[in-house]
């Protein structure tokens, strides 16, 4: 399984990929048009198979793992 980093951290259940994340977020009819997203730069991480324990899945994990993991 893949995460990406668009800022924030997306875990790609549907396996949409990076382009696809990208236009679910750019081609999204906002309530009011409340914000026109442009995707700039994405990152994608490989973090292999996702289950209840994994650490993007835990509160007291998921910073860390994150930051280990985006700043390799």
């Amino acid at each position: 399984m893949k995460a990406y980093k668009v800022e924030i951290l997306i875990i790609d259940f549907d396996n949409l990929g990076a382009t696809g994340i990208k236009d679910e977020f750019e081609n999204t009819n906002y309530v009011n048009h409340c914000m026109d997203p442009n995707v700039m730069k994405i990152e994608e991480k490989e973090i292999g198979e996702w289950d209840d324990d994994h650490p993007l899945n835990k509160k007291e994990t998921k910073e860390k793992y994150y930051i280990q993991l985006f700043s390799e």
